[in-house]
């Protein structure tokens, strides 16, 4: 039974979106036992309160955050709609910073945005070729969810299995989801999705194929889109570092006592998508060109990190503060040093975005030599960004007593004397920020910070393939070898000559 996901009303504030997600019959698991109502559990309502976020933004800066929906005329939020300009992948990357500012954590809408920007113009290019419907079908879908404001979630990683075995070969192949059933209405699916981001929060979800597939894997060549409360659908909240402390009570030790991450495991067992929300059916020759849109819209989308970047930076100038030593020499070179990687981080997002172009559809796609590039960056960045926030707090980052004794009637008072830095500083707001570094580098926002900004979108070694394969090397010898005077030739023939991919872009006017 569907309860919220096909409500009519149409949200649009922070509480709206927190009172959508009441009430519905999900399947969610967490410590080994059923979670009753996910909104009010203490260490999943974080995540809830970080993607109302988004809702609220759009309030406060309409032009940023929400467009005029052009499939109903009406404003909805920019993480529902599809680009038709570099203008409007370039807000978006601005709007997702502004969230990571806002929040300091992963808001979780980003990768069911990229999800439909690239299957706009995936399911354009399939019509064309296979005279198929599913265009018309998608965006369908998108004015529905336009109508109501939703939350769309991508699930496109699979669980995967034996990683040298194609999906057909695997010995259960239950490991990527596949259609176990067909009926004159729609299809059965069955299988898993791994580490999904905000699935819980979100209304819906679309399952994609996660790589590139042969003609044997055709029942794996699925996309649809799901109501994440359909019947056979289960999730297995994922634990996060020192995620019980939002059990403890308190608003000290959790870091970031208001906003956090989600991600889940999400089992498909049986699962019904009528035809109406099928948008992929066997057209395997088409699942590496998603992935590879996908893949480029999303490794973009981490400029969010230097949104929670500049969070962490302002967090570590203050302990520096706090501790009475802002301006040392070394302090201030440390501080200059994580704006440089943060900086790095967004300039090559933004710079993907601003060299978008048009697709056959008139959607349009941000440039993937600079979405992977910025992808790549951010695997290492963060990391750096955040040895360097740890190396300004000091060892207190990981050693530091509870909220439960600085409130102890006896060794309280203890705390506040020997945790104090400046005497003007009182000692609960130093240790506060102390916890705050330590949520984000070692705690529960780690995740959105460190092991995402690692794996999510595809590991390191998946943008290092995507920037060696658009590298054009062989246009670059040529450049050498003739000012070097190894070859002879016209030095106009490279100034009018055509460019294919990233240079074409570059020298586009």
């Amino acid at each position: 039974m569907i309860s919220n996901s096909t409500q009519t009303d149409k949200i649009q504030t922070g509480e709206d979106y927190i009172n959508s997600l009441r009430g519905r019959s999900l399947k969610v698991y967490l410590f080994g036992a059923m979670v009753e109502e996910p909104v009010d559990h203490p260490i999943i309502r974080p995540s809830i309160n970080a993607l109302a976020k988004t809702y609220d933004l759009a309030i406060a800066a309409p032009e940023l955050a929400s467009v005029i929906s052009p499939f109903t005329g009406e404003r909805v939020s920019r993480f529902l709609h599809v680009c038709t300009d570099a203008k409007d992948l370039v807000l978006q990357n601005k709007m997702q910073r502004k969230l990571g500012q806002l929040t300091g954590t992963c808001f979780q809408r980003c990768v069911g945005m990229d999800a439909f920007n690239s299957l706009y113009s995936v399911t354009f290019e399939m019509d064309k070729k296979y005279n198929t419907s599913y265009h018309e079908r998608f965006k369908d879908f998108l004015t529905k969810m336009h109508r109501s404001n939703f939350v769309i979630g991508g699930a496109m990683t699979d669980v995967k299995g034996d990683r040298s075995l194609a999906p057909h070969q695997q010995v259960d192949q239950d490991m990527f989801l596949r259609i176990t059933k067909r009926t004159d209405k729609g299809v059965y699916v069955t299988g898993a999705k791994a580490h999904q981001t905000g699935c819980i929060n979100s209304h819906w979800m679309v399952v994609m194929p996660t790589m590139r597939l042969g003609e044997n894997d055709k029942d794996f060549a699925i996309v649809g889109a799901i109501p994440v409360d359909a019947s056979g659908i289960t999730y297995i909240y994922g634990r996060q570092s020192c995620d019980t402390r939002a059990m403890e009570g308190g608003t000290i030790d959790v870091g970031n006592v208001k906003y956090g991450g989600q991600e889940a495991m999400v089992i498909f067992e049986d699962v019904f998508i009528p035809t109406e929300y099928i948008f992929m059916d066997g057209e395997f020759d088409f699942a590496a060109m998603l992935v590879e849109r996908f893949t480029a819209y999303h490794r973009r989308s981490y400029v969010c990190k230097s949104g929670v970047g500049d969070v962490l930076i302002g967090a570590a100038a203050a302990v520096a503060e706090m501790n009475g030593v802002p301006k040392v020499s070394h302090i201030k070179d440390k501080l200059v040093e994580m704006t440089h990687l943060n900086e790095t981080i967004y300039a090559t997002g933004i710079a993907s975005s601003h060299q978008g172009y048009e697709t056959k559809s008139g959607a349009f796609i941000c440039d993937s030599m600079l979405s992977n590039t910025c992808k790549h960056h951010v695997t290492k960045m963060p990391y750096e960004i955040g040895r360097l926030a740890q190396d300004l707090a000091g060892g207190l980052v990981a050693t530091l007593p509870s909220e439960q004794d600085l409130n102890h009637p006896e060794i309280g008072k203890l705390l506040r004397k020997y945790l104090k830095g400046k005497a003007d500083v009182p000692t609960e707001d130093r240790m506060r920020m102390l916890r705050l570094i330590e949520n984000m580098t070692l705690g529960r926002n780690a995740v959105g910070y460190l092991t995402e900004s690692m794996h999510g979108a595809g590991s390191p070694q998946a943008q290092r393939i995507q920037i060696g394969r658009a590298m054009q090397l062989e246009y670059k010898k040529r450049l050498a070898k003739i000012i070097s005077g190894v070859i002879e030739e016209e030095e106009k023939d490279l100034v009018v000559e055509e460019l294919s991919g990233y240079f074409e872009r570059v020298f586009k006017i």
